[in-house]
């Protein structure tokens, strides 16, 4: 059977031309784009094609042996997520939570783990043309989880390199626990 043609091109070929635009224009509208968050009085964003979703902040069940910044463990609508504290995990003194505490959803490394922020504020564009790469730090170290500085609104934005907020042992671990 012989698929019909529609001025000359099969209707097959045209359906696949339309998916592969539509993933295009997919990935453009992600593009430079990235979830803008707070710790404290800095400001961070990560790409928002990491992002699965952002939460309220639910009751977190600990579990032992964890790094201090890995808080335990949630169930969200059935999947268990670990949960990370990006405060602690940037060495920075532990906050009570409050009404504006979130858990942004990401996807790191085939993994999905709640990040606690102190709050979420909004979906920015920033082009490439405005971030720079961080400032070194001690003679050749730079800052591990930041990937670069985004300039926008007048506002610096340190914008994270997801796959480094956990290293290979972590997400092995809690790749068992997922």
């Amino acid at each position: 059977m012989k698929i019909k043609e529609f001025e000359g091109k099969e209707l097959w070929t045209m359906a696949q031309d339309v998916l592969v635009e539509n993933v295009n224009l997919e990935e453009d509208t992600m593009k430079d784009k990235f979830l803008t968050f707070n710790i404290g009085k800095e400001i961070y964003g990560i790409e928002i094609e990491y992002v699965t979703e952002i939460i309220g902040l639910q009751t977190i069940t600990e579990m032992p042996e964890l790094p201090e910044y890995i808080m335990g463990i949630i169930n969200l609508r059935g999947k268990i997520i670990p949960v990370m504290d990006v405060r602690i995990r940037f060495k920075k003194p532990f906050r009570e939570y409050n009404d504006r505490t979130c858990v942004i959803v990401v996807d790191i490394k085939d993994l999905s783990i709640g990040l606690i922020v102190d709050s979420v504020s909004e979906v920015l564009s920033i082009p490439d043309e405005n971030i720079v790469n961080p400032p070194e730090i001690n003679k050749g170290i730079q800052n591990k989880y930041i990937k670069g500085i985004g300039n926008s609104d007048k506002e610096v934005k340190l914008l994270l390199d997801c796959h480094k907020l956990l290293n290979g042992d972590d997400a092995q671990m809690l790749d068992t626990i997922n």
